[in-house]
């Protein structure tokens, strides 16, 4: 990976699932900063009043959260001058293909089914991470978006 550190913004309303998030960055010893917002407007507006200088590098965005879907929220991000350009990863429980479909049509880079196991989740950040880099964190082709462990 060629960054220095990574600005990660983690936008879920599932404590465990962020507490897992978090320990799993801690134990891969990624150079990141890590900053978690729990429902969608808590995201725009944390977005809207962050620099363009300072937005994060990745957003994992969790679908169904309070306030503001995450559906809603990925909207919103491409239709923003200064936000439709921020590489997002859907992370979410469901797998569903015609929700996938419609994330990868809206813009997100990739989309991730939230592991069940720890060593799982840790292989799956430390594998998006690295794929999006060598992506330049733009989206690939289809065949490539879901993201597995």
């Amino acid at each position: 990976m060629n960054r220095i550190k990574y600005n990660i913004l983690l936008a879920d309303d599932d404590e465990d699932d962020c507490d897992f998030f978090k320990d799993a960055l801690d134990e891969l010893q990624l150079p990141v900063n890590l900053v978690i917002v729990n429902d969608g407007q808590q995201l725009m507006n944390f977005l809207l009043e962050t620099s363009i200088d300072n937005l994060p590098d990745l957003l994992f965005l969790d679908l169904n959260m309070p306030k503001k879907s995450g559906f809603e929220c990925l909207t919103e991000i491409r239709q923003i001058d200064k936000l439709k350009n921020l590489p997002v990863i859907i992370f979410s429980t469901s797998l569903n293909n015609e929700i996938v479909d419609l994330t990868y049509k809206n813009g997100a880079i990739h989309y991730i089914q939230k592991p069940g196991e720890f060593p799982k989740l840790k292989r799956v950040i430390e594998n998006a991470l690295i794929t999006t880099t060598k992506n330049n964190f733009k989206q690939p082709i289809r065949d490539y978006f879901i993201l597995q462990p």
